[in-house]
């Protein structure tokens, strides 16, 4: 039985081994297919994030530009209301300057017949002139005839006729000027008295009617505009308020979003801390050897007094005067721009699909960037932004997380704006860097999403990429045609 026994076990450990040998690359298998489930889960939610993320923005500034116009409209419905009372006063002036018109024309009335006396009694002065002319003419004849007796009495008679002429003619031209100032005071007379009859109206009334007129239509007008003006800002009120509540649902779906995208980059990172080998792990490895090798170079740094502890982590950024955006300066740019780039330049040669690599401080401060972002800033701003990256602060999600994370690594899927409304979803690989047991920041290795844009082309396994990042995935061929697309 021992025999049969011993003979027998040989043939049970190949159906014992196999299975687990194919146990494990099932289950190896599976892992990496759960990473690349979760890479694409989490391309997926960074763009969702991202279109949220932009649509709450435009939400944002349309609820600011709905508030100013309602807050203009308001101004438009108070001006319209001052229009309305102002329009309303000039109609009751108007009413009140016809009426202080006709009673104006009234007393002009009464000045005319006062004229009309006036000219009556210069007529009458006239006649007694003319009367005192004949008798004093008379009386000069018969002093005359008397002859030296009547001389006197003839030269006294001479004077009276000379003054009666003289007042006939001064009463003649008071005349004169009376009727004329009467014809004038007469037609002031009707044009200052208004009549029943619209066509027989004077034209100082027909003009001051038509004022009324234009007045009321202004009134009208206005009121007409205060009206829509009022309706218009009701309905802005009701805009605001429902952009209000599209906010409340955009930050909803933000956070969503944001709770999609952490799962996913939880899975990733779980899948890496499994040991599988899959498309991440060579960033991984890479990023936290280099953060090892920046806070070694710090250490010594500070081992040499080159530089202290306390300017090593200063954090009183010092902005430059003219820098648009924003550009600071630390204590610890000099030490940076000497000993980063050797690590950063290095990763930058890891593969074609690295965008940048930077150490940070913990607020996400860039010291300094690579070469091809650390050129001073030319005043144009799209370039600048792009192009002059170094010395500024980028404190947004993803930068904190990996200025401000403390474990072995951290992984993260987000969208980057590339200017000119065109954005690309990449890999963010990060680890913590520390000095002497302080965390001073992270360095940040960001990275493009696999792509082959040969036709009907899957996504290998992770060893595959890991071992052959260039290479096409549709026919497995460096050669190929096929290749890969950001």
């Amino acid at each position: 039985m021992f025999l049969a026994f011993r003979k027998s076990a040989p043939k049970a450990v190949p159906q014992v081994t196999v299975p687990v040998a194919c146990a494990a690359n099932d289950i190896e298998q599976a892992v990496t297919e759960i990473d690349s489930h979760a890479a694409s889960l989490g391309r997926e939610a960074a763009e969702v994030r991202g279109i949220i993320d932009d649509t709450t923005k435009i939400a944002a500034e349309q609820a600011q530009a709905i508030a100013a116009l309602s807050q203009q409209m308001g101004g438009v419905t108070v001006a319209q209301s001052a229009i309305g009372e102002q329009t309303k006063a000039s109609r009751d002036a108007a009413a009140r300057a016809r009426d202080a018109v006709a009673s104006v024309g009234k007393e002009v009335g009464v000045i005319v017949e006062t004229l009309r006396k006036v000219a009556d009694a210069a007529g009458q002065i006239t006649q007694i002139a003319m009367q005192t002319r004949l008798v004093a003419f008379n009386a000069s004849v018969e002093a005359k005839r008397a002859g030296d007796a009547g001389r006197g009495f003839s030269l006294v008679a001479d004077a009276v006729r000379d003054l009666a002429s003289k007042v006939e003619t001064s009463s003649h031209h008071i005349t004169s000027q009376v009727e004329d100032l009467d014809a004038r005071v007469a037609s002031l007379s009707r044009e200052l008295q208004s009549g029943a009859d619209k066509d027989r109206k004077s034209a100082f009334h027909q003009s001051l009617a038509n004022v009324e007129m234009c007045v009321t239509r202004i009134q009208s007008a206005s009121q007409a505009s205060h009206d829509i003006c009022g309706g218009l800002n009701r309905l802005m009120n009701d805009i605001a308020d429902a952009m209000r509540s599209t906010g409340d649902a955009l930050a909803g779906a933000m956070s969503r979003s944001e709770a999609f995208l952490t799962m996913s980059e939880q899975l990733i990172e779980s899948v890496a801390e499994s040991g599988v080998k899959t498309e991440n792990t060579v960033y991984l490895d890479a990023v936290r050897e280099a953060a090892g090798q920046i806070g070694t170079l710090l250490e010594d740094a500070v081992r040499t007094a080159t530089i202290s502890m306390d300017d090593l982590f200063d954090e009183n950024y010092r902005p430059i005067v003219g820098t648009q955006p924003s550009q600071h300066l630390t204590k610890f740019v000099d030490i940076a721009d000497r000993l980063f780039p050797q690590v950063q330049e290095r990763l930058l040669g890891l593969s074609d699909k690295v965008v940048f690599c930077i150490a940070v401080d913990r607020n996400g401060y860039v010291p300094t960037h690579n070469k091809k972002y650390c050129h001073p800033q030319r005043g144009d701003l799209a370039w600048d932004t792009v192009n002059s990256r170094y010395r500024r602060i980028f404190n947004d999600r993803t930068g904190l997380a990996s200025a401000r994370n403390t474990r072995p690594f951290l992984l993260q899927t987000y969208r980057r704006d590339m200017g000119g409304g065109n954005f690309v979803v990449m890999k963010e690989a990060a680890a913590p860097i520390s000095v002497q047991g302080r965390h001073w920041g992270g360095l940040r290795l960001a990275f493009h999403f696999l792509a082959c844009a040969a036709a009907g082309a899957r996504r290998p396994p992770a060893s595959i990429l890991v071992t052959r990042l260039r290479e096409c995935t549709g026919c497995r061929s460096a050669a190929c045609t096929g290749s890969f697309t950001t």
